[in-house]
């Protein structure tokens, strides 16, 4: 198995030394930027193995997950358990590490410390990521190909069909109009290109979905057709994992959350238990007074 990754650029802090032996190799994927991972089968007895598979009770599961960057610690101790079929939400300021643990639970990043299982199967592992599609809250797919043509590519990357027609449908849930199939990705906005990254994750259907920021630079109509998409989803038992900085998505969406505040869960559990906790009837209020507060949430398991 094979793994092509298009992921923007980490910031600086993260970004490892340049190896003058890959230099060529650098210089050929510099432009392939954008959906993040996807996890290529060199033969389909991965995929048979992986469907044959029983279903796990727990989609995600984190022990004492660290990271460290230098002498910076962003991962603290992380405990964390996501149940199978679940819409959870995880939640913090700029910083707070978010997308270092959703970097460290696709193995993009190495922990210091700690463990992570994806449906029970070891995040190192490739065949961990055969059930999950993921979309970076950086995303910047090839600019030069079309629409249709990096959505074709997503889907064989992953030994999926291309269908026209489905493709089609799932442009009209999302608002996003079918021409762009046939347009250079260069000619998109923020909010077109964001919406085909989704469309071509959404199109290969998995088990869970990792979103980072999957709603950041649409428009409230478009905002409310995806929300749409990701409640339909998580009807058909679809486990959604995704970040916002928008609480009220969050408490819209999301049958459980928690709160991430300098690399350590602040809360874990439902929405109205954080506000009640915090004697707030707003989440927004009840996030605000959790992470000011000095309380750390003890390792409980599942949320």
């Amino acid at each position: 198995m094979s793994r092509i990754l298009l992921e923007a650029p980490d910031a600086p802090e993260q970004r490892a030394r340049p190896n003058p032996g890959r230099a060529a190799q650098a210089e050929n994927l510099a432009s392939i930027r954008g959906l993040a991972i996807v996890d290529a089968m060199s033969s389909n007895q991965a995929a048979i193995e992986t469907a044959a598979r029983p279903s796990a009770a727990t989609a995600l599961r984190v022990r004492g997950l660290a990271k460290r960057f230098g002498e910076r610690e962003v991962l603290a101790g992380i405990d964390l358990t996501v149940p199978t079929g679940r819409t959870f939400g995880l939640v913090g300021v700029n910083g707070a590490g978010k997308t270092t643990f959703i970097k460290c639970v696709l193995d993009l990043c190495s922990p210091n410390e700690g463990e992570i299982s994806i449906f029970d199967v070891s995040s190192h592992l490739p065949s961990a990521r055969a059930r999950l599609g993921y979309v970076p809250e950086r995303f910047v797919p090839p600019h030069y190909l079309l629409g249709r043509e990096f959505i074709e590519l997503m889907m064989t990357l992953c030994g999926a069909r291309y269908e026209r027609v489905r493709a089609e449908s799932l442009l009209g849930e999302i608002e996003l109009e079918t021409d762009v199939l046939e347009r250079p990705v260069r000619q998109l906005s923020k909010g077109m290109t964001q919406k085909l990254g989704l469309a071509a994750c959404f199109l290969v259907e998995r088990d869970l979905y990792v979103l980072d920021e999957p709603l950041s630079g649409l428009d409230p109509e478009s905002r409310f057709a995806v929300k749409s998409v990701l409640r339909r989803l998580g009807a058909e038992s679809r486990t959604l994992l995704f970040t916002s900085h928008v609480l009220a998505d969050v408490e819209e969406l999301c049958a459980a959350i928690a709160v991430l505040d300098r690399g350590r869960i602040r809360f874990s559990g439902a929405p109205a238990e954080l506000c009640a906790r915090q004697s707030e009837s707003d989440l927004e209020r009840a996030f605000i007074r959790c992470i000011h507060s000095r309380d750390v949430e003890p390792a409980r398991g599942t949320v």
